[in-house]
């Protein structure tokens, strides 16, 4: 029989239940670390008892997550402490970006740093989805093999459009995608489990675990077409259906141009990456009218969810010295708060590869947060 123990809800918890949690803690620990530590160190830091905290580092360093560094010289009494790290050969995570005018994949490892990123620049309006996904899964295989061939935990796509919780990407208007299974085409060629998001989540997820970010903030990603990723109280918040974040679409001039969406004056008309390339041949004033209709947008956003800080990624992020003015401007005269509470307005960190650094980095998170999943899929446990 399967021992149990009760939760503090009274609920009963199964000990691989317990196990699990206590992997993930183990591995978090480590992962964190600003340096090696112990198992000594480890079972200090989580609680656990030693003994407990070895079984668990001896099932992670067999299932190759965790890996046992020879001990430093020491002086004084005592045999030195062996040092753990996560694994530099161990899972990594394959992020994978579909855009407008590029593809992009990274591999990220189990410690959070990009072993190797590609990006390739085609107009991906000119294929179909199947075919772009392949030409995408023809790099991702290159970024592979380029960052020595690590085993893969899953793979994550950003794209720009709306994502249904299946991994169907409803409609992404700029790509002319509609009810696309992008997740099983990928995993049909890649054999691999295979998420999908929106890319200016995966990017907004990327900045939030970027040291020293706001757990409070809006992020807008400037492409093609324009996204944002809204994170409240370090969450991502997705809206019902899982669509929030369409800032694009938000009209600023209600009697502007047609959209491609069908609806007029869409933001995307006026600071949308063709936008700044087509309505002015002098940069000054096209960039001025970008930063205006960005200010108006981002205006209603703040009123609406009391937010202070804008992060301005993608193609926005270089840009941000020339735009600042239009958009604070607009924030001064539109958010009822301005004088009550400053909004600070940033580039992004991670810049353009914000969102396939946030869709590798999505399953880095989803190994070092349940790594007994990921080892019972592997066959390790």
């Amino acid at each position: 029989m399967t021992a149990r123990i009760l939760a503090s809800s009274g609920v009963p918890v199964r000990q691989s239940s317990v196990r699990a949690h206590n992997l993930a803690l183990v591995l978090n620990q480590v992962a964190t670390s600003p340096e090696p530590i112990s198992r000594a160190a480890a079972a200090s830091a989580t609680g656990l008892t030693r003994a407990t905290v070895s079984a668990l580092v001896d099932d992670l360093i067999a299932g190759g997550l965790l890996t046992e560094l020879e001990p430093q010289p020491r002086s004084g009494a005592g045999r030195p402490a062996a040092g753990l790290a996560v694994s530099p050969d161990g899972p990594a995570g394959l992020g994978l970006e579909i855009n407008v005018d590029y593809l992009a994949a990274c591999v990220m490892d189990l410690s959070g740093t990009v072993r190797h990123r590609l990006v390739e620049h085609a107009d991906q309006r000119l294929s179909d989805a199947r075919t772009a996904l392949g030409a995408l899964v023809a790099l991702a295989r290159r970024a592979v093999t380029l960052a020595d061939d690590l085993p893969l935990a899953g793979v994550a796509l950003a794209v720009p459009g709306l994502v249904a919780a299946d991994g169907i990407v409803r409609v992404a208007p700029n790509l002319g995608w509609q009810d696309v299974d992008a997740a099983a085409l990928l995993r049909d060629q890649l054999g691999l489990p295979v998420t999908v998001d929106n890319e200016a989540n995966l990017a907004a997820l990327s900045e939030l675990r970027t040291a020293g970010s706001s757990r409070t903030f809006v992020y807008v990603s400037g492409e093609i077409g324009i996204g944002a990723g809204i994170v409240l109280d370090g969450e991502l918040y997705r809206g019902v259906h899982g669509w929030s974040g369409e800032i694009g679409h938000m009209p600023v001039y209600p009697d502007g141009p047609v959209c491609r969406c069908g609806a007029r004056g869409c933001l995307e008309q006026y600071a949308g990456i063709p936008a700044l390339e087509l309505l002015d041949p002098a940069p000054g004033p096209a960039l001025d009218r970008a930063g205006a209709a960005l200010g108006i947008a981002l205006a209603g956003v703040i009123n609406l969810l009391d937010v202070d800080t804008i992060v301005l990624g993608g193609s926005y992020a270089p840009l941000l010295p020339r735009l600042r003015g239009g958009i604070e401007a607009e924030l001064g005269r539109r958010v009822l708060t301005a004088e009550l509470a400053p909004i600070t307005l940033r580039a992004a960190a991670l810049g353009a590869d914000a969102a396939m650094c946030g869709a590798a980095g999505s399953v880095v998170r989803a190994v070092r947060d349940d790594p007994a999943a990921y080892l019972g899929r592997a066959g390790r446990i």
